[in-house]
């Protein structure tokens, strides 16, 4: 499978306020994300989480190594607007990513600014709002949606621009139980559907779980990286980090703390409860 991106012993400070030396945040990272999956990744504040996703599509340069991004080097000042067409950004607070009056307007805008033809703009802009559910909101005013809807119009407006990659940053954390649901849904539709690279940056344990592979940051340095069940299986090492697993990976290592023997790969709902009726059966 190709690669959508890789980073390449990035190095990365943000400059000192103070004028003395910089803050480091990666020294020499390295991590690959193949075109077509779903990434999620995780970490505790200050881990470098978002500041790895502004590499993704270059708002963020290496100060050391290097990030390609779809065989393009963001290095490179020719590749950016390339680059930064090809890997659609969201954001975790929708307002700031909505710019028009109008819905329809708002998702037209990236599209517009990348100089697509009118007749072309208008048909992507149908196409995104209906693949995250809104086209019937596409004459409403923005600010009288609720959060989630917003946060949907936001991703429809990246959707609108044909990424092949879509790089969300806590694109739930400001919304509510239902919210969160619907970007979720959303986001697994684009990646199995439409077939877009995504890399979700969350807090959330049940969000990533939903992803096909889990990459845990700590201290600029990946942590742990594989299958959700490979990743929250090691619970006491993202106690060690800061972080929880599951909360049906909790309860079967609880369990096991009490002295009971129980696998810890049961990542879903519905796993869990089967491996617990194995268990009070046995």
């Amino acid at each position: 499978m190709a690669e959508a991106i890789q980073v390449e012993h990035l190095a990365y400070e943000y400059p000192n306020p103070e004028g003395d030396g910089g803050i480091r945040v990666f020294e020499d990272l390295n991590l690959t994300v193949e075109e077509g999956s779903f990434v999620a990744v995780l970490g505790r504040n200050g881990c470098g989480k978002s500041t790895l996703a502004k590499h993704f599509n270059a708002i963020a340069l290496p100060s050391g190594g290097a990030v390609h991004v779809f065989g393009m080097d963001t290095r490179e000042e020719a590749s950016l607007t390339q680059i930064r067409r090809t890997v659609g950004m969201v954001f975790q607070n929708p307002d700031n990513q909505i710019v028009a009056n109008v819905v329809e307007e708002d998702v037209a805008f990236a599209p517009e600014n990348l100089g697509v033809q009118p007749q072309e703009i208008r048909r992507r802009v149908d196409e995104a709002l209906k693949q995250v559910g809104m086209y019937e909101y596409r004459e409403h005013a923005p600010h009288l949606l609720s959060g989630g809807q917003k946060q949907r119009v936001a991703i429809a407006g990246v959707i609108a621009m044909r990424p092949r990659c879509v790089v969300l940053d806590e694109p739930t954390a400001m919304l509510d139980p239902r919210g969160r649901q619907e970007v979720m849904e959303i986001i697994a539709r684009l990646n199995k559907e439409c077939r877009i690279t995504v890399i979700l940056i969350t807090h959330h344990m049940d969000e990533a779980a939903k992803a096909q592979r889990v990459v845990v940051l700590d201290r600029g340095q990946v942590a742990a990286d594989g299958s959700p069940r490979e990743v929250f299986s090691q619970v006491e090492l993202l106690h060690s980090l800061g972080l929880t697993a599951p909360e049906t990976v909790e309860l079967c290592w609880q369990l096991n703390q009490a002295g009971y023997d129980l696998p810890l790969d049961s990542v879903s709902i519905e796993d869990c409860a089967q491996t617990l009726r194995r268990w009070v059966k046995a």
